[in-house]
């Protein structure tokens, strides 16, 4: 049984289908890729799947069980969302923001257990803002509170974790540390579902990607499989180098091979 699912997922946006027909499954253990280009409607299905965007058609299930019964409470401790460009509206310490990530867990009108305090202590140690324990999230820059947010996700430990887009600001190092933390989950078998514009970084830590564009599923399957030259081409309009590094596949985009979407008359954006 796979631990979240979607069938003939279809959401329209100011008359406009922005989804049509998709079809997603994550399995236990398992990091899947979204990748696609602008407009494709990657962060669209991520909301979807979670259940903040509404949709015209389709089935999601969690678990097996249909997402619009779930209870609200017993979903959090499931999912967890991470959104691209998040932020927080309070300028409270690093420490209580990531802290909000165990309210799931959590009793009414109880504070923190030690489990929860361990948690919290645990999530932050991987994102690197152990540090910042005490600092005002206002204080961070936008990579610092990016791994703030992540530790928040993390704290919660979710069965299922989509992430948005979540090394974006982040500097190379940063990079490579979150998407390691992001495979660690899985090898607590949860299940990972991570948005990436980075080709390198998905080939070389999704088991499997899902390339969206024009709101359907172009491509799926291993990462050699949908990162291949004539995928890359039609899709993105690009021609890659393609190689080996430390182990590890290495996809670069080195020049375009037709011209940018937004002049060509079969393109579009719709910002998803």
């Amino acid at each position: 049984m796979s631990l979240l699912s979607g069938t003939g997922i279809a959401v329209r946006r100011g008359g406009v289908s922005v989804l049509a027909g998709v079809n997603f499954r994550l399995e236990e253990g398992e990091m899947v890729g979204l990748i696609g280009p602008n407009g494709a409607g990657k962060t669209t299905l991520l909301r979807a799947l979670c259940g903040l965007q509404r949709r015209e058609a389709g089935q999601i299930a969690i678990l097996g069980d249909d997402l619009e019964r779930l209870p609200r409470d017993h979903l959090a401790r499931l999912l967890a969302y991470l959104p691209q460009g998040g932020g927080s509206q309070w300028g409270v310490a690093v420490e209580t923001l990531v802290t909000l990530g165990r309210l799931p867990h959590r009793g009414p009108w109880r504070g923190p257990s030690p489990a929860d305090a361990a948690a919290v202590e645990s999530a932050m140690r991987a994102c690197d803002v152990l540090q910042f324990a005490e600092r005002s999230v206002s204080q961070l820059s936008g990579g610092e509170l990016a791994r703030v947010l992540l530790a928040r996700a993390l704290a919660g430990e979710p069965a299922i974790l989509l992430a948005d887009e979540p090394v974006a600001g982040l500097d190379p190092g940063h990079q490579i540390d979150v998407m390691a933390i992001l495979r660690e989950r899985t090898a607590a078998r949860a299940g990972v579902a991570v948005v990436m514009h980075d080709l390198t970084l998905a080939a070389r830590h999704c088991d499997r990607l899902v390339l969206l564009d024009r709101g359907g599923v172009a491509a799926e399957g291993p990462p050699a499989l949908v990162l291949s030259p004539e995928t890359l081409a039609a899709h993105f309009g690009v021609r890659a180098f393609s190689g080996k590094a430390e182990g590890g596949p290495v996809v670069v985009p080195v020049a375009r091979t037709t011209a940018p979407g937004w002049n060509n008359p079969g393109g579009h954006n719709d910002g998803a």
